[in-house]
């Protein structure tokens, strides 16, 4: 997994703006700063899947160094580091050691989203890690 940095701001009256400095032309948005956070990886899976190299992003202590960033973060813009990793399609099984309580709760849950445990646990992962795949054309 690599991880963008993207600024995030917000100007009086409006949602939450996301823009990658190492990424032009990749933005998005959100109402609230978890949103905005949760659709800027959603962005950069749209953006990436038409791209034929994906360029290195750059650290945060680089970029926090260069006069453009220092202007925004002094404007009151944060700079966030957001996960982009492209699914694979191929699947793997692994073998993983839960509580008995645990996994029953597990499975419960995964029964009432109507998901068996993998998808369940894979949905869960992406909701920890602020992912959204993008949808495969």
């Amino acid at each position: 997994m690599m991880y963008f940095q993207a600024l995030i701001h917000k100007d009086q009256d409006s949602s939450f703006g996301v823009s990658f400095p190492d990424v032009e032309g990749c933005f998005s948005a959100g109402e609230t700063m978890e949103e905005a956070v949760a659709n800027a990886s959603e962005a950069l899976q749209l953006y990436f899947e038409d791209q034929a190299e994906i360029p290195e992003p750059r650290k945060m202590d680089e970029l926090v160094n260069l006069p453009e960033i220092k202007a925004e973060l002094a404007a009151g813009a944060v700079l966030v580091a957001v996960p982009y990793m492209w699914l694979s399609g191929k699947q793997v099984r692994v073998n993983v050691s839960l509580d008995t309580a645990m996994l029953s709760a597990i499975d419960q849950a995964a029964k009432a989203h109507g998901l068996n445990r993998s998808a369940y646990l894979v949905s869960a992962a992406q909701a920890a890690m602020n992912f959204k795949p993008a949808e495969r054309h």
